[in-house]
């Protein structure tokens, strides 16, 4: 199976955004894989591989759209196991989710992968768009949110079991096809390819790089493209005009009874 994962960069999120001018200042930002990103590269591993005898049978491609410096998240994600790399050159102030989807549509097509398995959202954003286009305008069956991924039918169709209100839904995809990962993916048994072990359990969450990981993932290929190469030529229709930070939260009050509550939760903050 060969597999092509996106992957965005991002402020570490563990880090306190500051603002400059009206827009986040990034100049002293720490850039990590997006989380969603990575937990994607992690099932991804996990189905190409038989994590009993360490063989594998497909092919793990990263690609990300951003500047120069983006190659450093591509190589963290060649440590962990990715096969080889495609780094498209952008501006991230200059990208939106359609652009990125224009973008990774031109990659696919290029690549013809069996399957593009991608983190539901990115961690700075938010938006939970850019998987959803892309697999509307690459014309793929899709299943979004994936908490469970099972090979099946000889590797023909993927069963993706989404968590919703109501429990567990199942959606059986043929092969090609799109899915977008929740954090559930990275369970122990989350990803079954029937060439591990169906017993087999991971650790749960996404695998280090380890030394050797670190080492080979020095001399794994990197293809560099931009948009040009690629034949896209669109522009965002969505731009950033102002972040603010929401207002400060006023200091909360002990009352001594519920009817005291009651009665500042209906006169004062009314909301009753």
């Amino acid at each position: 199976m060969k597999i092509l994962v996106p992957i965005k960069r991002v402020p570490d999120p563990e880090l306190k955004a500051k603002l400059k001018d009206g827009k986040l200042d990034l100049g002293g930002a720490q850039w990590v894989v997006n989380t969603f990103d990575e937990y994607a590269v992690e099932a991804a591993l996990r189905l190409v591989e038989n994590a009993d005898s360490g063989d594998r049978d497909g092919e793990v491609i990263v690609v990300t759209i951003g500047p120069d410096d983006a190659g450093v998240q591509l190589r963290s994600c060649l440590a962990m196991g990715a096969d080889r790399a495609i780094h498209v050159q952008g501006d991230d102030v200059e990208l939106d989710s359609l652009m990125v989807a224009k973008t990774l549509k031109a990659v696919y097509d290029a690549e013809k992968p069996d399957l593009i398995l991608m983190g539901k959202q990115a961690v700075d954003g938010d938006a939970n768009q850019c998987g959803q286009m892309l697999a509307g305008i690459a014309e793929l069956p899709q299943a979004t949110f994936a908490a469970t991924i099972e090979v099946v039918d000889e590797g023909k169709a993927l069963v993706v079991g989404r968590e919703v209100d109501a429990g567990v839904e199942y959606k059986k995809l043929p092969l090609p096809a799109l899915v977008t990962v929740d954090l559930r993916i990275v369970s122990p048994k989350s990803v079954v390819n029937h060439v591990t072990p169906d017993d087999h359990e991971y650790s749960d969450g996404p695998r280090y790089a380890s030394l050797k990981g670190i080492m080979k993932a020095k001399k794994k290929p990197m293809d560099q493209k931009t948009m040009g190469d690629l034949g896209v030529t669109a522009t965002a229709v969505v731009t950033e005009l102002e972040v603010t930070l929401p207002e400060a939260r006023a200091a909360g009050q002990i009352v001594e009874s519920v009817e005291e509550l009651v009665k500042k939760l209906h006169e004062d903050a009314k909301v009753l």
